[in-house]
């Protein structure tokens, strides 16, 4: 099975796209606008998964699907395609592929946030960001600004929700001064040092986690997508292939074993500063926390981001908009003659204060 993410126009048969002003779907062809029926108020949240059963392949299978996707043998980004597409550039590092014929099975979307912001928009604060950066050369700018139309992705993210129990071991610390003689400069002063005082102490803290957001791609640096956040995610709308009509999906990389390893890392930090918290004093020691984790759940979700990948000069620059918000983020471009014009300036800044002091000097 391959979902194609394509619905044809009611009057004329072209393909809807979604609109991201209108939160619609929108026929470029004919004008023609059809809204997009989503049940009704969605009661109750958006369902969670069970985690275990995830990881024992023991998900019902409605929650499983095959999408025709190809592999960037450049950056390893998964795009789903459509049947009628055979080459293009990857959306991600504007490396050329060719797509193969290939299906992935994975777990379903279960929700998504829809684009807020059309490409216009997205372009304008990423041209926007681009003229803020001093170094930048102008020739990017321009190519970005002119370039082709960016991309508009549904990145995917694993959320999970976590029910946690710690008991700690550690040391409560008072901190009181005294005063102690020092011999400085030939005298003896007296100053204050500051003492700590331990005592051990140990406890209980409890904490549900609530959709610890984890990016499920490797595609983009980090840095990139966790400049983004945050992302409003009392917005999610349930999974509705519709909402990506006229844009493309990337498949999840990272698998949800390995994103539950960062969620956790992320809820032991949080775990740690609420024993912190619980120790209380002036100063904490921290020597051991035992973590029972129950209830764990997950969704797998699409986020949307705006992509621009350019070759300019023979080198690479990657641009990302957070879809909701405008945000931006890239890979910082730099040039040369702007450096060097800026360093010569400063050196002959340098030289005409130094001839001004030596002037000044000569008076006296």
């Amino acid at each position: 099975m391959t979902a194609e993410h394509r619905f044809p126009c009611q009057s004329c048969g072209a393909d809807y796209r979604f609109d991201p002003d209108h939160g619609q779907l929108v026929c470029d062809h004919c004008g023609d606008t059809c809204a997009i029926d989503t049940g009704g108020p969605w009661q109750g949240g958006i369902r969670e998964l069970d985690f275990k059963e995830a990881v024992n392949a023991r998900l019902p299978e409605q929650e499983i699907e095959e999408t025709r996707v190809t592999t960037c043998t450049s950056c390893g980004a998964q795009v789903e395609l459509d049947e009628a597409t055979h080459a293009r550039e990857c959306p991600f590092c504007a490396s050329p592929v060719v797509t193969g014929t290939g299906t992935h099975r994975h777990i379903k979307p279960r929700a998504l946030l829809p684009f807020a912001l059309d490409e216009g928009t997205a372009r304008r604060a990423m041209t926007d960001w681009l003229g803020r950066l001093w170094f930048a050369p102008n020739g990017l700018r321009d190519y970005a600004r002119k370039g082709r139309a960016m991309e508009g992705i549904y990145v995917p993210y694993w959320t999970y929700d976590a029910d946690t129990k710690s008991t700690y071991r550690g040391e409560h610390g008072t901190v009181y001064y005294v005063n102690q003689s020092v011999r400085r400069d030939g005298k003896t002063h007296q100053v204050r040092v500051a003492k700590v005082r331990w005592r051990p102490v140990s406890g209980r803290v409890a904490r549900f986690f609530d959709d610890v957001l984890v990016l499920a791609s490797t595609s983009l640096p980090k840095r990139f997508t966790d400049a983004l956040e945050p992302w409003d995610l009392a917005a999610l709308e349930p999974y509705r292939p519709e909402y990506l009509a006229g844009f493309r999906a990337e498949g999840y990389t990272v698998d949800l074993e390995a994103g539950f390893d960062e969620a956790r890392a992320h809820m032991d930090r949080v775990i740690a500063r609420d024993v912190r918290f619980d120790i209380g004093g002036d100063r904490q020691r921290i020597h051991d926390i035992q973590t029972r984790i129950g209830d764990v759940t997950f969704k797998h979700v699409l986020l949307p981001v705006w992509l621009a990948a350019y070759k300019y000069r023979g080198k690479t620059y990657r641009f990302v908009v957070n879809g909701r918000s405008g945000q931006v983020q890239g890979e910082r471009p730099y040039s040369a003659w702007k450096i060097a014009l800026a360093v010569l300036f400063g050196a002959v800044i340098a030289a005409g204060v130094g001839y001004v002091l030596a002037l000044n000097q000569g008076e006296f």
